[in-house]
């Protein structure tokens, strides 16, 4: 046995194994990106004059920002179903099984993602919606 005491011998070893603290850093992140668009957002909207509303629409068919719009699905589909989990959680429910219902999340995105992407990749390559 080393010459620390128990209590402190393993302090920080395995934090980054942890399935909480990956759903906590996620969480932390994608709640970030979420601030700094809606900044960009308003500022956005606030400069822009509605005579040329159709022209800065326009400009935002631009692929680049397409491929910008479904990361900022994967962040808003994540914040809201990891804080719906946190909810739930606070209630008592599932706190035993915090890992399913982490992963269950997960699933859920990344199934809501591969639609909104499929539909913005349809866009990106044929110009038009997958409604047209």
């Amino acid at each position: 046995m080393s010459g620390r005491p128990r209590e402190t011998a393993n302090v920080g070893a395995g934090l980054w194994k942890a399935t909480g603290m990956w759903a906590w850093l996620l969480f932390r992140i994608s709640g970030l990106i979420l601030v700094f668009y809606l900044g960009a957002h308003i500022i956005v909207i606030s400069t822009g004059r509605f005579d040329r509303l159709n022209e800065l629409m326009k400009a935002f068919d631009n692929p680049v920002l397409v491929l910008m719009d479904l990361a900022l699905v994967v962040a808003v589909l994540y914040h809201a179903l990891n804080g719906v989990r946190i909810i739930l959680m606070d209630f008592g429910i599932g706190v035993k099984r915090h890992k399913v219902m982490f992963w269950t999340a997960v699933a859920v995105v990344i199934v809501c993602f591969a639609v909104f992407a499929w539909v913005a990749f349809t866009f990106i390559v044929t110009g038009e919606g997958v409604t047209s």
